[in-house]
């Protein structure tokens, strides 16, 4: 099967289910979702409800904005129906629930890919602020943004048993390899044309610093998520979450991130102008 058609199918099992309130929100039901997902009887879904409610909680999360308990009505026979308890979900509900599900089902497994590229590119749709924001801008946002979750993926790896600096390099040069192709942050470096001091992710354009944003976001998630002990099943998962990134770059029809352009400007210069210019307003 093709990378579009993969695509396409990923569309067709989620968005054909998806609905909208009389306020235009975006909302899926969990029976619905449940049958799409292949679960025979509903009861079996509910473990994996459960497992998503936690993974939301411990993000920090409301769960009540996100799944919200209603009664919905459903046919028995013979034209009859009656109300059984089901669960709003948002986007993100949705999304936990296929990262929870059991990945021996294809269409879990499909799911799990599509629905993290879908959330997070309609968080940024829906952040009108940042759509109106210049390229410049935007790098900085991203770039301020994936400081964060480096450190946050650096407590997770930590955990799962990454301890000395050199660790950390070395778990850090595996996310980078699954994400470019085989590339290593001194191949990259070094594809760049940078200076030794110099870091690669100041050098990056804002789609390459999303790529990167997402494979740090989802290599934290899938630690924490799946318990990974051990530098080596550490350093393999962060290669695959970063392989993983790649392919679906590649299904969606973008530029690989080692192809991208690299901006006239780093960070810092970004950083400076920023700061030089706050200074010249009044007041």
């Amino acid at each position: 099967m093709t990378g579009k058609n993969i695509t396409k199918r990923h569309y067709a099992t989620f968005e054909s289910i998806r609905q909208k309130d009389e306020s235009g929100n975006e909302y899926w039901l969990a029976r619905e979702l449940a049958r799409v997902l292949e679960y025979s009887q509903y009861r079996h879904f509910m473990p994996v409800l459960e497992r998503a409610c936690e993974a939301c909680h411990n993000s920090g999360q409301r769960v009540e904005d996100h799944m919200e308990d209603i009664l919905t009505m459903v046919e028995i026979g013979s034209g009859a129906q009656r109300s059984l308890p089901d669960v709003r979900l948002s986007r993100y509900a949705c999304y936990l629930i296929v990262q929870n599900g059991d990945p021996a089902k294809p269409v879990i497994a499909n799911g799990q890919t599509y629905f993290a590229i879908q959330t997070r590119r309609q968080e940024l749709a829906d952040d009108s602020k940042f759509a109106q924001l210049s390229e410049d801008e935007k790098r900085l946002a991203i770039r301020n943004e994936l400081a964060v979750h480096n450190k946050q993926l650096a407590a997770a790896a930590k955990v799962a048993g990454v301890k000395t600096t050199l660790d950390y390099a070395v778990f850090q040069d595996h996310g980078y390899k699954g994400l470019y192709g085989g590339l290593g942050a001194k191949d990259i470096h070094a594809h760049k044309g940078l200076k030794k001091s110099q870091k690669i992710l100041d050098h990056m354009g804002s789609t390459e610093l999303a790529a990167n944003l997402f494979r740090a976001t989802q290599t934290e998630e899938k630690l924490r998520r799946d318990s990974v002990r051990g530098k080596t099943q550490a350093n393999r998962t962060h290669f695959d979450v970063g392989r993983k990134v790649r392919q679906t770059i590649k299904e969606l029809g973008g530029t690989m991130p080692e192809k991208l352009p690299a901006p006239d400007s780093s960070i810092q210069q970004l950083e400076s102008a920023k700061k030089k210019q706050l200074k010249k307003k009044p007041g």
